[in-house]
């Protein structure tokens, strides 16, 4: 039995070799072409954190920015920011502070981009780390649609077959037509947008989402009439009599 396993290795072993170079070179031929994949992908999911911040609730995005260990991720993100140069160079603008140098650098810009963490800086990450995490629910009003993921299959309606907005306990990303509902008096300290389910004759008929945000996180002008934009934000309640489900906002992109 010895002498014939000596035989069969004494034969086949060059063919294992070259089995073995032949898939590694397959390997590392298809890597660059899977990372494409996965580049594409990304490219083609549309990020709304490059339009116009139009709302964020600072205390929410800093409590949940600290609260959740983002820090590690955001320390991450920066590291190889600065690092992503072919020359071996640093260069960074960090919260409008310019820098330019060597690697050894790199763990003081980090520092510093750490230091002054500020809502605006830290949402277009807690988004990324959400979105990787399918953590968000997805919610398309004007056409009534709900993106399937892993966070909507956590609701018990989804589970059952069927999608119930006010089921919802995580995050929710909901794309609508807003407008202001116009009853809140000068200098109050909230203002509440109304966004109708699909595209209605009259959207202040039929059910409809309320999205309440502390004036004070308002970035911008208030825009007369209609205006699309996505809200992130947490379901509060449904009112069955109103048709209205209600809505806490985190953040507001145009």
């Amino acid at each position: 039995m010895g002498v014939t396993s000596e035989a069969w290795w004494a034969v086949w072993w060059p063919w294992m070799l070259v089995w073995t170079a032949t898939c590694a070179g397959l390997a590392a031929l298809l890597a660059p072409a899977l990372r494409g994949l996965v580049h594409a992908r990304r490219a083609a999911a549309p990020d709304i954190t490059d339009g116009i911040c139009f709302y964020l609730h600072d205390r929410t995005v800093m409590d949940h920015y600290q609260m959740r260990g983002y820090t590690a991720a955001l320390r991450k993100e920066v590291e190889q920011r600065t690092s992503d140069s072919k020359d071996g160079t640093v260069r960074a603008k960090v919260f409008g502070v310019g820098a330019d140098g060597g690697r050894k650098e790199n763990t003081e810009i980090v520092s510093r981009y750490l230091e002054v963490a500020e809502p605006i800086s830290v949402i277009g990450l807690i988004m990324k780390v959400l979105e990787e995490k399918r953590a968000i629910v997805h919610v398309d009003l004007p056409s009534l649609s709900v993106t399937r993921s892993t966070a909507l299959l956590r609701t018990a309606s989804a589970a059952q077959g069927t999608v119930r907005l006010r089921d919802i306990e995580g995050f929710v990303l909901i794309r609508g037509r807003f407008r202001t509902t116009g009853d809140e008096p000068e200098g109050a300290a909230s203002t509440a947008f109304l966004a109708p389910y699909g595209d209605p004759a009259d959207p202040s008929r039929g059910p409809r989402v309320r999205v309440t945000c502390a004036t004070e996180g308002l970035r911008s002008q208030v825009p007369e009439g209609t205006f699309s934009a996505h809200c992130l934000g947490k379901v509060q309640a449904w009112n069955p009599d109103e048709g209205v489900l209600k809505v806490q906002a985190m953040a507001i992109f145009r």
